[in-house]
C-alpha cells in the first residue's frame, strides 16, 4: 500500500504562486511514477503533471506548460508541484497520485487532496 499527504493548497490572486507538496510513505520502492491530478466543479479529474521515478519521463498538460513545474524528492518519498503566474480556470482540488506495476496491472493511489483557489 501506499499513503499520499498533500499540502500547500490556499487562495492565491491571479498571477500568484504556490508549491504543492506530496508526502509518500508505505510502499513506496515499488512506485512506478507520481503526479498531479486536479478537478474543478462539474468536471472530470484531468492530468496536470507526471513525472516518473528516474526524472526523465515528465508530461504536463497543455494548459500550464510553461506555468507549473513538477519536481520529486531524491528518495522517492515524495513530489511537488510548483504553479506561477496562477489564473482563474486553476481553480480546484489538486489531487497527488502514485502509480505502481504489479503482475502487469497497474495500481492507483490518490491523496485526500487540497483545494486551491485562485481569485481576487
Amino acid at each position: 500500500q501506499v499513503q499520499l499527504v498533500e499540502s500547500g493548497g490556499g487562495l492565491v490572486q491571479p498571477g500568484g504562486s504556490l508549491r504543492l507538496s506530496c508526502a509518500a510513505s508505505g510502499s513506496i520502492s515499488s512506485i512506478y511514477d507520481m503526479g498531479w491530478y486536479r478537478q474543478a466543479p462539474g468536471k472530470q479529474r484531468e492530468l496536470v503533471a507526471r513525472i516518473n521515478r528516474r526524472g526523465n519521463i515528465i508530461n504536463y498538460a497543455e494548459s500550464v506548460k510553461g506555468r507549473f513545474t513538477i519536481s520529486r524528492d531524491d528518495a522517492w518519498n515524495g513530489v511537488y508541484l510548483q504553479m506561477n503566474t496562477l489564473k482563474a480556470e486553476d481553480t480546484a482540488v489538486y489531487y497527488c497520485n502514485a502509480g505502481r506495476w504489479l503482475l502487469n496491472t497497474r495500481h492507483d493511489y490518490w491523496g485526500q487532496g487540497t483545494q486551491v483557489t485562485v481569485s481576487s
